[in-house]
């Protein structure tokens, strides 16, 4: 079991270190703050992707625009005209009015006229401003509306860059009661005469059921939040969606909106308002009563407060008349498992795909599924966050990318220092093409597999080092190894190792042959190096000669069979070679029985060599003889080089 642990961690680290590495970065940066702004974009985005909703008719508003105030004559308006639009909508029946004008002092003329409509519409909610905020201080209520309990916070939570995404359902001011907002209110009011009232289920967390449903304040790490404001009884915009909610035309409305002298003039119709909450404020552009939301991408697409307030009214009808979701968040711990996740998919993709091209469009394919899967959550009204995750995909994706790069650079390094060049180009590519076969930790992995081993050794070589320089040996030397070597590389064979005067060369590895066919080739490639040798030796003698150097033969062996090849040596110092019964046939073959002449190169060959070149070659049959280290006769063949 924990073998298999081993291995399984051994095949997978570079994912499972840096899938967690890489999500505990960002789940850092998640509760630093340092995504907030990025997540907050991306949940604006997931708002203006949604699809357009339905009108919601319960609710009219009444604007007060430039034209209204000209007519007017005066911003306040007066009293007098005040209370004439309130009576106006009092007689079409209204289940609710908001006014969404604030009026602490009296605006003569016509006070007492307005006071008397106060006392007379139980159905009225004025406002107060309840703190001071970044527009200004606190403001107080209508004192008879105040007295008469009719009274709702205004106040707007405005996020770090200026949108409102959060609603305030209530606030407790210092040594003062609790306070409903001035959209609470008036839903409150709605939803009264529909049966409805408010219950709380949970003291401890605050949840609050109404209808269909139930109402959790936030704790201000939701979503992309890190220690918002929480105070009072705060819970996440839920926009309604609608087609003009990009729209820059001026008369582009979100509810249905009549104006000011519209009401006065009797210019609406006669049941307009009835059964309806009806909001009353300012759409006048010099008044700046204007917030930026999630559907704002520039001033002229900011929303007017009092539509605001009627959206924040509408979500909590809607929520508990309708069902209509409201914006749930996952719990911490849920949301750091999400990361995680997610960043285990970007490592293991990463760490998949071994082309370039295949990890890119994967992780775009995975980014893509995690964007996707965000945004249908959202359309069922849960804030599932989507930029720590995209940059924990993204990051383990890139991070893995560069922890291969690295090992691959190690590998080609590890083939460099192993096959040096004891290898052709040809044979070193194709090593690397299959490196994920081959290497292990840095080293070509032991592989057992059938190849052609070759051993060569120089006749007289003791002699002529006795009756040489040590200087002129060594050059001399030198040179007929290059001449050798270039032509075992010639071959595509590999140079295991030299042996004072003597080469041992191996065809059919470091990749191996797997059928017969490739067998047969490797083996004649033998063959045709052992007669290369003989032409070369040749041809240097003549040149030595003429050089007044020493001129030599050679003696060759070669055996094919079962072997095993791979990394050998300590840590500091590592070999490719190949062991097995046929390197050693294949050495005693070399040095067999030195009276038999092959002229300047004798080669002798195993009986399994003989198999794959047989009719290729000129070859004689030497005989059946024992070697040594083997139990059973082998036969020997020679290949006649001259």
């Amino acid at each position: 079991m924990w073998k298999n642990c081993q291995q399984v961690f051994s095949e997978w680290r570079g994912v499972l270190i840096t899938s967690p590495s890489v999500a505990i970065f960002l789940i850092v940066l998640r509760w630093g703050g340092f995504l907030q702004l990025l997540e907050l974009t991306a949940y604006d985005r997931f708002f203006r992707w949604r699809p357009p909703e339905p009108t919601d008719s319960r609710i009219a508003l009444v604007e007060i625009n430039e034209s209204d105030i000209r007519k007017a004559g005066q911003w306040p308006i007066s009293d007098r005209v005040l209370a004439e639009l309130l009576n106006k909508i009092k007689q079409q029946k209204p289940r609710a009015i908001g006014l969404d004008i604030y009026r602490d002092l009296r605006v003569e003329p016509g006070h007492e006229e307005l006071v008397k409509v106060f006392k007379t519409t139980p159905n009225l909610i004025g406002i107060q401003k309840v703190v001071k905020d970044a527009y200004g201080e606190s403001l107080a209520p209508p004192p008879i509306l105040d007295k008469l309990g009719q009274v709702g916070a205004s106040n707007m939570l405005l996020d770090e860059d200026g949108k409102v995404r959060r609603a305030l359902l209530s606030v407790k001011p210092k040594h003062s009661k609790t306070i409903y907002s001035f959209s609470a209110q008036l839903a409150l009011i709605y939803l009264k005469a529909e049966g409805i009232k408010l219950q709380v289920i949970d003291a401890n967390k605050a949840k609050i059921d109404l209808g269909k449903a139930v109402f959790v304040p936030l704790r201000g790490n939701e979503g992309g939040y890190v220690g918002a404001d929480t105070g009072g009884y705060q819970i996440l915009f839920n926009y309604r969606s609608h087609h003009c909610r990009l729209s820059l035309q001026k008369q582009c409305h979100v509810f249905p909106t009549v104006s000011m002298t519209e009401v006065l003039e009797d210019r609406i119709p006669p049941d307009f308002m009835r059964s309806r909450i009806v909001l009353i404020g300012a759409s006048a552009e010099s008044l700046k009563d204007r917030f930026f939301s999630p559907y704002s991408n520039s001033y002229l697409t900011a929303r007017t407060g009092v539509e605001i307030h009627a959206d924040l009214v509408s979500q909590i009808i809607s929520a508990a008349i309708d069902g209509r979701p409201l914006i749930q968040v996952w719990e911490d711990s849920v949301e750091a498992m999400w990361i995680v996740f997610w960043s285990f998919v970007g490592a293991t993709l990463g760490w998949v795909f071994l082309r370039i091209r295949w990890k890119v469009a994967s992780i775009f394919l995975a980014g893509s599924i995690l964007t996707a899967s965000c945004y249908v959550a959202f359309l069922g009204g849960w804030w599932i966050p989507v930029i720590p995750p995209l940059l924990a995909l993204f990051g383990s994706g890139v991070t893995i990318a560069v922890y291969i790069a690295y090992l691959e650079r190690q590998d080609r390094q590890a083939i460099m220092n192993l096959l040096g060049q004891h290898v052709t180009p040809k044979i070193a590519q194709a090593v690397w093409r299959d490196r994920h076969q081959l290497l292990k930790e840095g080293q070509l992995m032991g592989q057992k597999m059938t190849a052609t081993v070759l051993f060569t050794d120089l006749k007289g070589f003791t002699g002529i080092s006795e009756r040489t320089d040590p200087e002129t040996l060594m050059s001399w030397l030198n040179e007929y190894m290059s001449a050798m070597s270039q032509i075992i590389l010639d071959r595509d064979g590999v140079i295991d190792k030299f042996i004072g005067d003597a080469i041992m060369a191996v065809f059919g590895v470091p990749i191996p042959s797997t059928t017969p066919e490739a067998i047969a080739k490797e083996a004649i490639s033998a063959v045709s190096c052992a007669l290369d040798m003989a032409t070369k030796v040749r041809s240097l003698n003549q040149q030595w000669q003429a050089q007044k150097r020493p001129t030599v033969s050679m003696r060759v062996g070669i055996a094919t069979g079962t072997v095993v090849a791979g990394s050998l040596g300590s840590y500091k110092r590592l070999n490719y070679t190949t062991i097995g019964d046929s390197v050693n046939v294949a050495a005693r073959l070399e040095s067999y029985d030195k009276s038999i002449d092959g002229g300047i190169c004798r080669i002798l060959i195993d009986e399994e060599t003989y198999g794959y070149i047989q009719g290729i070659f000129p070859t004689q049959f030497i005989g059946s003889v024992q070697l040594k280290g083997r139990e059973q006769p082998v036969k020997i063949y020679q290949v006649l080089s001259e």
